[in-house]
């Protein structure tokens, strides 16, 4: 359902280290969803589709302080999940975010995991897409889809790999086979893809201080993190999902899965790590109906 101009409101909020972009679509009287995106530096672009959720509730998408239209400082200490974690709770804060929906894909999900660990008031439901409990784990999963790339891939990439060369053109091009196989299976990559994918290339230091040089190259400062055994102190109803391609692949889901009480797991057969693109209409009707379940508990 289209969205009346009055419906939407953008604005920013001041948050350690500066100040970051929302877009609140939807004036509904549902529990607000708030959304944090992948990366770290992916911006808000790839969940667009979420916004048609807002036809019985608030949406609310942001860019992450260091991409997209948030501010972006020039200072590495900032790129730490300790503060991320304050800037959630200063934008609900700032925008009377009482009562809420959480919804994390990727390293957003990380996110929403660590800020679930200091047990928040008014988190009705978590949705965690395509995201891990455990870096090692994640590191683990993408070197066996890596190994399976054709042998030719695989040997380029190692080769760039020993000796730290993971900008040079003919290794960005050979790792575009993993990209197209377990990223995003869609050709084209639709255009608010390519617009993520822009605000990590344009400014990428929060996401290789943070990652490393790319999707299966985990070196920054969250290679240690791990939350596999304080899983069960997510207290709320939380939805996991998946695709079946998907980088972070279902034994990643799986850990979620088993490790969060209560947890729903759900599978998108056609879809890599984007399903919100790649089977948008199924993906929306799975977020609408876990959503409304819990709504009505």
């Amino acid at each position: 359902m289209a969205q009346r101009n009055s419906d939407i409101k953008e604005g920013f909020v001041p948050v350690p280290g500066g100040k970051v972009w929302y877009r609140m679509t939807g004036s509904g009287n549902g529990v607000p969803l708030l959304t944090f995106h992948g990366g770290p530096g992916a911006g808000h672009d790839y969940l667009e589709p979420l916004e048609a959720l807002a036809d019985d509730r608030p949406v609310i998408l942001y860019d992450q302080l260091g991409c997209g239209n948030s501010d972006k400082p020039d200072d590495v200490s900032l790129w730490r999940i300790e503060r991320y974690v304050e800037e959630v709770a200063a934008l609900r804060k700032a925008l009377s975010l009482d009562r809420v929906f959480l919804y994390g894909h990727s390293w957003g999900g990380i996110l929403a995991i660590e800020y679930m660990m200091g047990a928040p008031a008014g988190v009705v439901g978590l949705i965690l897409g395509s995201s891990v409990a455990s870096a090692a784990q994640y590191a683990r999963e993408t070197a066996v889809l890596k190994a399976q790339l054709s042998p030719e891939t695989v040997a380029i990439l190692r080769k760039h790999e020993a000796v730290g060369d993971y900008h040079n053109p003919e290794y960005e091009e050979a790792m575009m086979e993993f990209y197209t196989r377990h990223v995003c299976r869609l050709d084209p990559w639709p255009e608010p893809l390519m617009r993520t994918l822009n605000n990590v290339m344009s400014n990428p230091a929060a996401y290789e201080t943070m990652q490393g040089p790319n999707e299966f190259t985990i070196n920054g400062n969250l290679k240690e993190w791990d939350r596999t055994e304080r899983l069960g102190e997510i207290w709320v109803p939380t939805l996991v999902t998946v695709g079946r391609y998907d980088e972070i692949t279902l034994n990643c889901a799986e850990t979620l899965h088993r490790g969060i009480p209560g947890s729903e797991l759900v599978v998108f057969e056609n879809s890599a790590h984007m399903a919100m693109l790649e089977e948008t209409a199924r993906y929306l009707e799975v977020l609408r109906q876990f959503i409304g379940r819990v709504e009505r508990r």
